[in-house]
């Protein structure tokens, strides 16, 4: 959906990056690592983004660091955008539908990262759940966005994990 809007893949990415969570942060040398690119495609992208006003600049020691401008007027819209196209808004509706007392929806692993990998790790906290819905929806889920969906189950979240709060009862 988002990429037949922005055409460079590498913008894509970094919107998702920095989108998907106000937390992330990346350095030019460390984002051009994790997305396997050249230096100089990841600058021209975060000098445009930054020019915009969509990401901040900061220094870190001798570093310039980026993060999402959270006071742009559009961060709360492309976060929307960036959680429409990556299909987590339709997971939290399909999964409140069916699954009993969800208390806690949260998006963890390389999503959670900001890395656009193609496998979503969900991460459902609750008593009781109906977890033969669970592997009904996955698959329901993945034609719906087209991406591979793995839900794990709990009745608590660990503290030394990484994580977005999607819904919270």
């Amino acid at each position: 959906m988002l990429n037949q809007l922005i055409t460079s893949k590498t913008r894509l990415r970094l919107l998702i990056k920095f989108f998907i969570s106000q937390a992330n942060r990346g350095y030019l040398n460390g984002l051009a690592n994790e997305f396997n690119e050249s230096t100089n495609s990841i600058r021209k992208e975060l000098n445009h983004l930054s020019e915009a006003g969509y990401l901040e600049k900061y220094k870190d020691n001798n570093k310039v660091g980026y993060k999402a401008n959270i006071n742009h007027p559009m961060f709360e819209i492309l976060q929307k955008v960036v959680f429409k196209h990556l299909g987590l808004e339709d997971i939290v509706e399909h999964v409140l539908a069916q699954m009993g007392e969800v208390q806690q929806i949260h998006l963890i692993g390389d999503y959670a990262k900001g890395l656009d990998t193609g496998l979503i790790e969900v991460l459902l906290i609750g008593n009781q759940l109906n977890t033969d819905y669970i592997t009904n929806l996955e698959e329901k889920i993945e034609k719906l966005i087209e991406r591979k969906v793995q839900f794990i189950i709990s009745n608590r979240k660990s503290s030394d994990q990484q994580s977005i709060l999607l819904f919270e009862r």
